[in-house]
């Protein structure tokens, strides 16, 4: 679901993941036409870094 807010609307997902100021940042890119595609390409990328935190956060709490 982040996936799809990533790619229609990139500065809510900053705000889904608990960055907010990324996610104001993104707004301001997203505001212009040429702005939009890097604003989609960071989303997907903070998307994707904040997935791999998460699975190496449970891994260690299962290792504990």
């Amino acid at each position: 679901m982040r996936l799809l807010i990533a790619l229609i609307l990139p500065w809510l997902t900053f705000f889904t993941i608990g960055r907010p100021i990324a996610g104001v940042i993104c707004l301001i890119l997203q505001i212009t036409l040429i702005g939009w595609l890097p604003a989609t390409i960071c989303a997907v990328y903070a998307l994707s870094q904040y997935k791999t935190d998460q699975k190496i956060e449970n891994a260690l709490r299962q290792r504990n």
